[in-house]
Formats: structure tokens, C-alpha cells, sequence
């Protein structure tokens, strides 16, 4: 696509957080990587482990309590990855889960033809759900998992405490929202693999001698990232697509391949997740501008992602613009918008997949078109962005 070096075609519009150099120290004492290089080396390092996230929380828990994925490292971390990598593979995706995600998104996509109008943000939920829980194993779920999921992953959250009656009330709420989901989802999927296991994370984790409770926080780490990060992509690239013409031509017409580079590349824009926090459990050398910079041991260090994904010495010119078949810049031209290293997102090409999948479909659709621009609202700790107020029709059937 030919646009000056000037434009910027993102839709998620933060506002720039600091200088543009790779590697910063603020003023708070926590290091800012901006540099691709640098956030890579720093994403790759086995000198550092998970911080953020609410990790703080999940540290308080007692020790016989077994961490979500999510918030371990080392050699632990390392081989639950090496176990579960087989629900992830290029092949599983293909042979497993697409005829599952042609199906699901055939049954949501149903509203939109029948009623000529649909949210997108529901659609786009709807299906990420339903492959998510073919996944992970939440297949003996009550009705209505949907508005429970919701409410455990609002646009947007308080802070719990015991200080406020605002605190009470998250701290009331989240935990009503932990016992639903475990009461209607995870626990009659748990009986039920008990009693048949089946080729499905739960499984894993019953065998593994996982307790109800412990199995409850993998799902809802995998929850936050399967469906909720996959809802909000899927609703951005649409955005793209509805209101650049070129580009949408270029993705209706183009093989498999062709649409997956248009979908590589707005993601590389618009990561899903933008912000990633890390803590140094050793000395750390990483280049800056003018040379390397070394990160002392048990610093913060905050990863941009967005920034790292637009500068152009890694992605060439033009950063903020999009233009698939650009240079790949590490497994995926996606850049850094799944991570890297040991926490790099094991369900990289299950997401891909699924946004090609409804994206394919719902551009199929007899004159299908944006009613509304979507509102934009942001989770902060993570820079991630809530895409709702997505209106869209399409003619009847």
C-alpha cells in the first residue's frame, strides 16, 4: 500500500508515553524499553520473570498452591509449556480447530443475517468463546457463560480493597464473578474429565493432580487471553478493513496467505496487548542508542510494545502505516504483538486463524457495512484497548 512516510492509519490512538529512544530510566526508577531490539533481548532473557498482571496478589497465595502459567518461570514454567505445546501447533490449529471455527462463526454470524443488525463486539466474543472452551475443556458448561465472562472482564475494572466502600465493592464483585464461573463452568467440565478424559487442557491439568481451584485460575488465564485479547483484535482489524478500501480489496481477493500478511500487519499495529512488565533477576545488557545499556538486577523493566512494533529500524519505513509483506521481524511479522521468549502467547496461531476465519466470513456477507465507529476505552496496566458501540448490518437472508 502506497502512503507517505507521515500518515499514521492506527485506530487505537495512545497518547506517547515518553522519548523515543530504546531504553530509558524513569524517574520512578523503573527502565522504559521502546526499541525492538532492546524489548526482545529483554522479552528473551532468562535473567528476568513475570512481573505485573496482578502478580503481587497471585504471590500471596500459599505455597502449596499451585501458580497459574501465567505467573511462573524458570524451569517449572518451562515444562508446563513443553507439555501443553500440543494443543497449540500450526497442524492442531488446522486439523482441529478450523472446522470448529468455520462452524461457530457460521452460528453467530446467523444473527447478523437474520436480524440485518449485530454488535460486533458480541459476535466477535461469541466465537472467541466457543473455541477457547473447545480448548481448554469447558464444554459442561450452565447457560449464560457468555454475560458471566462479561462481567469478570469489564470495560472496566476497579481497584479491590478493604479501604473504600469502591474497593468493597470490586472486592465483592470480582469474587461473586470468580464463584459463578467456577460454580456454572469449571467445576461440571472437571467432573465430567474426571470421569472421561478427553485430548483438552483440563484434562491435562486433572492428570497432572491439579485441584478444582488451581484449575480455575489456568482457565482464567487462558480465558483473558484466548477470548477477551482475541474479541478486541478481531473487532480492530475489522475496523481497518470497513474504512480502508484498498486494503479491504486487497484482503477479499487474496489467497490464505495474502490475508494472513493484512492480518500480521494491522495487528503488528494495533497489539492487543501493549504493555508488558518484566523484573530483572540479574544483570542485564541491552542496546540503547548509544551503545548498550546495563539493567541492574531486581529492576522493573516496562516493555512498549506498540512502540517497539513501529520502529523502523526494525519494520522499515513507513512504521505506522500498513503494508503486509514487510520484512518479518521475528516468528511472525506480527513483531512483538505476542510477546517473546519463555511467556511469548502459546496460542499465537489458534488466534490468527479464528480472525481469518471471521473476517473471511463476514466480509462474505451480502453488503455488509459499519453502522456506528466503535468507542475506544483502555485497560491501562496492560495498554490493551475495549472496542465496544461496533454496529454493523448486512442484508437479510
Amino acid at each position: 500500500m502506497d502512503r507517505a512516510d507521515h500518515d499514521d492509519v492506527r485506530k487505537i490512538r495512545r497518547d506517547p508515553s515518553g522519548p523515543r529512544c530504546p531504553i530509558d530510566h524513569g524517574h520512578d526508577g523503573t527502565w522504559q524499553v521502546r526499541g525492538y531490539q532492546a524489548a526482545r533481548a529483554v522479552l528473551r532473557s532468562t535473567d528476568t520473570v513475570q512481573a505485573g498482571l496482578g502478580i503481587e496478589t497471585v504471590e500471596k497465595l500459599p505455597t502449596r498452591v499451585r501458580r497459574p502459567v501465567l505467573y511462573r518461570d524458570g524451569l517449572e514454567h518451562r515444562e508446563h509449556r513443553r507439555q501443553t505445546a500440543r494443543y497449540f501447533t500450526p497442524r492442531r490449529v488446522d486439523e482441529h480447530y478450523r472446522e470448529l471455527t468455520e462452524r461457530v462463526t457460521h452460528r453467530h454470524l446467523s444473527t447478523l443475517r437474520t436480524e440485518g443488525e449485530a454488535w460486533l463486539e458480541d459476535l466477535t466474543f461469541g466465537v472467541a468463546i466457543d473455541v477457547a472452551c473447545a480448548v481448554i475443556g469447558l464444554t459442561h458448561s450452565r447457560s449464560g457463560i457468555q454475560r458471566r465472562l462479561e462481567r469478570f472482564f469489564p470495560e472496566k475494572f476497579g481497584r479491590p480493597g478493604f479501604t473504600s466502600w469502591h474497593g468493597l465493592y470490586w472486592l465483592f464483585r470480582q469474587n461473586t464473578n470468580w464463584l459463578r464461573i467456577y460454580v456454572a463452568d469449571v467445576r461440571p467440565a472437571v467432573r465430567a474429565h474426571r470421569q472421561h478424559p478427553a485430548d483438552n487442557l483440563i484434562s491435562h491439568l486433572i492428570a497432572e493432580g491439579c485441584s478444582t481451584p488451581e484449575i480455575l485460575g489456568e482457565c482464567l488465564t487462558y480465558a483473558a487471553a484466548g477470548m477477551v485479547t482475541t474479541r478486541e483484535f478481531m473487532c480492530v482489524a475489522a475496523w481497518h478493513l470497513f474504512t480502508d478500501a484498498e486494503l479491504r480489496e486487497r484482503y477479499e481477493r487474496g489467497d490464505e496467505t495474502e490475508r494472513l500478511a493484512v492480518i500480521h500487519e494491522i495487528l503488528r499495529l494495533e497489539p492487543a496487548v501493549a504493555r508488558l512488565r518484566r523484573r530483572t533477576t540479574g544483570a542485564l545488557e541491552v542496546a540503547g542508542s548509544d551503545g548498550s545499556v546495563t539493567i541492574p538486577t531486581d529492576a522493573l523493566v516496562d516493555i512498549f510494545v506498540d512502540e517497539a512494533n513501529t520502529d523502523p529500524e526494525a519494520v522499515g519505513a513507513a512504521p505506522a502505516t500498513i503494508q503486509p509483506g514487510r520484512p518479518a521481524t521475528g516468528r511472525y511479522a506480527a513483531a512483538l504483538s505476542f510477546g517473546d521468549g519463555p511467556h511469548r502467547c502459546p496460542g499465537a496461531d489458534l488466534a490468527l486463524m479464528e480472525t481469518n476465519v471471521f473476517l473471511g466470513r463476514l466480509f462474505a456477507l451480502e453488503n455488509i457495512r459499519m453502522l456506528t465507529s466503535p468507542r475506544v476505552t483502555f485497560q491501562d496496566e496492560i495498554g490493551g484497548y475495549v472496542i465496544r458501540g461496533f454496529r454493523v448490518a448486512a442484508d437479510r437472508h
